[in-house]
């Protein structure tokens, strides 16, 4: 009797824990709830005014994880509390408890339940023309060379700079959209600027009359855009949704919402967008599928059949309907990020299994080359020149201290040039002897290193504000100085004798990142960015 006591007792016992256990475990899911509840309330009140009920921005940025990706919980808590400086974003310390702004910041980091979309409609909505295209006068309302004008894009505030290039004084400051990302492009001619962020808004600036123009929303989280060679169209890189978006680029009207998905119909964020003049085609690479596309914007281009075709003279295959119809290049590794030879046939691009590069031929529509390019080279930032009577192609690298240079006949790596750390752009001009690299990455990141193109070593190491990052130098068109930002809210744009290698004059500025030559731009020189 006893020991059926104690048996009785030791399972209710048991019972008794087990029902407590899932009570806690009932009430951590309800507090959990309410925890969440309380955020999505003080979101409500507090931040959908200005950032969208659905999270997805509008006077203020896109508050998700995508968008985000750049800016550390923690230090989204600091910007809840106090604000940010120079924009609109006020602070709720004195309003919001510790535990309120930390629900707040939690809260911006969780996905969406569904991925959000971005269609012609919503596109439409956003759109506004603020001067009709030919209702500015043609010519510039100052007296600098509209040729030799930098754009400098100044992260720090949100603003942008259009200095004068040889007098290196600004001629015209203004407010941009938030977090501009991916480089201005430039119209053919050089007279407007069009800038894309990363919450997908692009904007037209005509730098003769000092005006933006137009805008658009393109997307929800965008990479970069590009603009046609004719200077008829725009194509904005989506990451969200996944799209490619193509706009009039006379007053970045929608003309079409390009779904990127492969033959199976598994979608894909597109990691980035480029020009090729030569061939009228924007080409896209894609994160998620292992494609590069191109995109014909030139009305007479060639069909495209996306299947087999024994003979398309006879009218046995089906081309791809345009306008804008897709060539797909499939490949055997993903490609995140690309590079153009001088003559456009190739593409230079990272694998994603950071073993080596490929080089994929535009002509026959395949991958022709692995290239010696491990760790993360920013082949973005990559430049050219002829070194021994060939071509050649130098990049910095996102997790190592190296440049390679590579022979772009060969395509075998020539050198690995040691720098104190990862960089993150490389530039140069026809008409300098020197590739500037910075090393932006780690405790060396105030240094820049100056390589001479010929001996392919590093010849001098600046160091022009200690303990701040230095970085992304830019020359002026005829190459004679070379601009170099100090990224800091106390920054400033360092200009350099491009020959002497000697400070010439500091303009202050406020954390510039990119600036851009106008000249250099459109002309595709063979040491800046496309």
């Amino acid at each position: 009797m006893v020991l059926i006591l104690g048996s009785v007792c030791s399972v209710v016992k048991k019972s008794f824990i087990i029902l407590i256990s899932v009570f806690s475990a009932l009430s951590a899911v309800n507090t959990y709830a309410d925890e969440a509840d309380t955020a999505s309330k003080l979101y409500q009140q507090h931040c959908a005014n200005c950032h969208g009920a659905d999270r997805l921005g509008g006077m203020g940025p896109a508050l998700l994880p995508e968008n985000l990706a750049r800016l550390r919980p923690q230090a989204a808590s600091t910007v809840i509390a106090k604000g940010r400086a120079a924009t609109q974003m006020p602070a709720f310390a004195d309003k919001l408890s510790s535990t309120q702004i930390a629900a707040l910041a939690q809260l911006i980091y969780k996905p969406l339940p569904k991925a959000p979309k971005w269609d012609m409609a919503q596109i439409r909505q956003s759109h506004a023309v603020y001067y009709k295209p030919a209702a500015l006068p043609d010519k510039p309302v100052f007296k600098a060379d509209p040729l030799n004008l930098f754009v400098v894009v100044e992260t720090g505030d949100h603003h942008a700079t259009i200095l004068d290039g040889d007098r290196f004084e600004p001629i015209y400051r203004f407010p941009t959209r938030f977090a501009l990302h991916g480089g201005p492009k430039f119209s053919p001619d050089g007279r407007f600027v069009y800038f894309a962020s990363r919450d997908g808004w692009v904007s037209k600036f005509d730098i003769y009359n000092l005006k933006l123009t137009a805008e658009v929303r393109a997307g929800i989280n965008a990479r970069n855009l590009a603009v046609s060679s004719d200077g008829h169209f725009a194509m904005v890189a989506n990451y969200l949704p996944h799209t490619l978006v193509v706009l009039g680029a006379e007053d970045l009207s929608p003309i079409k919402v390009i779904s990127v998905r492969d033959d199976t119909g598994k979608q894909s964020r597109v990691s980035a967008v480029y020009d090729a003049p030569p061939r009228k085609s924007f080409i896209a690479a894609l994160k998620d599928i292992p494609e590069v596309w191109e995109i014909p914007y030139d009305p007479n281009a060639e069909p495209i059949y996306p299947g087999l075709v024994h003979d398309y003279r006879m009218g046995e295959g089906l081309a791809e309907k345009g306008p804008f119809p897709i060539r797909r290049i499939k490949l055997d590794d993903y490609l995140d990020d690309f590079f153009f030879d001088p003559s456009y046939q190739h593409l230079i691009g990272a694998a994603r299994n950071a073993k080596n590069g490929q080089v994929v031929n535009l002509i026959v529509g395949r991958k022709i080359a692995d290239i010696d390019l491990t760790g993360l080279p920013h082949l973005g930032s990559g430049i050219t020149w002829v070194y021994q009577g060939h071509p050649v192609l130098a990049t910095p690298n996102l997790k190592e201290g190296v440049v390679s240079v590579i022979d772009m006949t060969t395509w075998k790596t020539i050198k690995r040039i040691d720098t104190q750390g990862p960089g993150f752009f490389m530039r140069s001009h026809e008409n300098s002897s020197y590739a500037w690299v910075d090393v932006f990455f780690g405790p060396h990141k105030d240094v820049v290193h100056v390589i001479d193109k010929q001996r392919l070593e590093i010849v001098k190491t600046l160091r022009p504000a200690p303990g701040k990052t230095a970085a992304h130098v830019e020359f002026t068109r005829d190459g004679r100085y070379a601009l170099l930002s100090i990224w800091d809210m106390d920054g400033a744009l360092v200009v350099y004798d491009a020959a002497s290698l000697e400070e010439i004059k500091r303009i202050p500025m406020k954390k510039p990142s990119g600036k851009y030559n106008v000249y250099n731009k459109i002309t595709r020189s063979a040491g800046t960015s496309h």
